[in-house]
């Protein structure tokens, strides 16, 4: 970007908190940033020379934040053993590819929560010196886990505290935006801990955060135990991944303890939840507790939990393009569309520690734009039909239906 460009649309979203501009533009600066936003006559009699993208019918609002997203895995049954087998230039066609899908489905920013050899992050270098298009990218670089537990393949196993901080450090050094920590055990780890137990003890997550803290990065902890995340959110992390409540065998019928202490305390503590089972929801047999999962998850909401949307993407199917399918479920369990979409935009930047530059169509935050058909705070699916995407003021075009002028 070099010069002015002014973006309109049919009406402007300037975020889901925020009340619409019709008729509305968003000016974006040379170095990528929101400069003004308003009527777009307005702005256009003032900056005549400013290049345009002008979608009348169109809305534009904030681009999307997926806050749990695998790039390197192949959203196939068995991810797992395609990465290990993989060698580095399939993965980073692999990861780059995953990351367009996600662009090109209107997400501007993603956290990448499980990184094999700094490849994500590499990307992520890419994007930020302007050597390729993508979404901006928060990795985690390689998950801390116990040794031989959940993802040990991805190198981030640790024996003891002095093990913890020598990790951190060196994520820290290497350029990561932030600490995962596998806290209890998963599914695509069979030899690791249950899915429902914990693989660390409080003191051990308390070593986890303090050694995070002392470098400036935050902590997102998978856990799908009621236990473990109760130790999470004591141990002090800022957002719990997946929260299933589970307290026993994940076979049908699974042990679900969705337990109020626990609640309260990760709502006390302002901790944000960003739960990850929606694939296709749907369709779920009844077999699946569709109505269970909802009633869930509004039982986290009757408790005042943040809840952010991730989609886990790239593990068990979990594909690339169907956060808006995510926020289908949302609405379902009874939030109000303009909540839903701030779990994608305001209330997800705020969880990430990004509040002050994405998430909101703002002077001075980054020109994230997404364009679409329709109006999403009358429809979600209005999501799908994405026209045009900007990162820090780039415009990247999924389908050729518009142009600079």
């Amino acid at each position: 970007m070099n010069e002015l460009l002014l973006v309109t649309a049919g009406q402007v979203i300037l975020s889901a908190q925020d009340a619409v501009v019709p008729g509305g533009g968003v000016l974006v600066t040379p170095e990528g940033t929101v400069g003004e936003v308003g009527p777009a006559a307005e702005m256009g009699a003032r900056f005549p020379h400013a290049a345009r993208l002008d979608f009348p019918t169109s809305t534009v609002l904030p681009g999307l934040i997926n806050a749990h997203v695998h790039l390197a895995f192949d959203a196939s049954t068995d991810p797992v053993a395609a990465l290990r087998r993989g060698d580095p230039d399939g993965l980073r066609a692999t990861i780059a590819t995953h990351a367009r899908e996600l662009l090109d489905a209107g997400v501007t920013t993603l956290r990448d929560l499980g990184d094999r050899d700094g490849l994500v992050a590499e990307l992520r270098d890419d994007i930020t010196s302007s050597a390729t298009v993508g979404p901006r990218i928060l990795s985690s670089l390689a998950p801390l886990t116990s040794v031989g537990g959940h993802c040990w393949f991805l190198g981030g196993e640790v024996g003891d505290d002095a093990a913890i901080r020598a990790m951190v450090a060196r994520h820290a050094e290497r350029g990561a935006d932030l600490i995962k920590v596998m806290a209890g055990g998963g599914r695509m780890t069979p030899s690791a801990a249950p899915v429902w137990e914990s693989q660390f003890t409080r003191g051990q997550l308390e070593v986890v955060v303090a050694a995070a803290r002392e470098v400036g990065l935050r902590v997102a902890a998978h856990a799908h135990g009621a236990d473990t995340m109760a130790i999470c959110t004591q141990a002090g992390v800022d957002t719990i991944e997946h929260a299933s409540w589970l307290s026993g065998p994940t076979v049908e019928p699974r042990c679900y303890d969705p337990r109020d202490d626990v609640a309260e305390l990760i709502a006390n503590a302002g901790i944000s939840v960003c739960p990850t089972r929606a694939r296709n929801w749907r369709n779920w047999p009844p077999s699946a507790g569709l109505e269970d999962h909802l009633a869930r998850l509004a039982w986290m909401a009757g408790h005042g939990i943040t809840v952010i949307a991730g989609t886990d993407a790239g593990v068990g199917a979990g594909l690339f393009d169907d956060l808006v399918d995510l926020l289908g479920l949302y609405e379902a369990a009874g939030w109000s569309r303009p909540e839903v979409l701030a779990m994608a935009t305001t209330v997800a930047a705020a969880a990430l520690g990004c509040a002050d530059r994405i998430g909101r169509l703002r002077p001075g935050f980054a020109a994230d734009l997404l364009v679409v058909a329709g109006d999403p705070l009358a429809d979600l699916r209005a999501l799908r039909e994405v026209r045009c995407v900007l990162t820090g003021g780039r415009p990247h075009y999924p389908s050729p239906v518009g142009q600079i002028r």
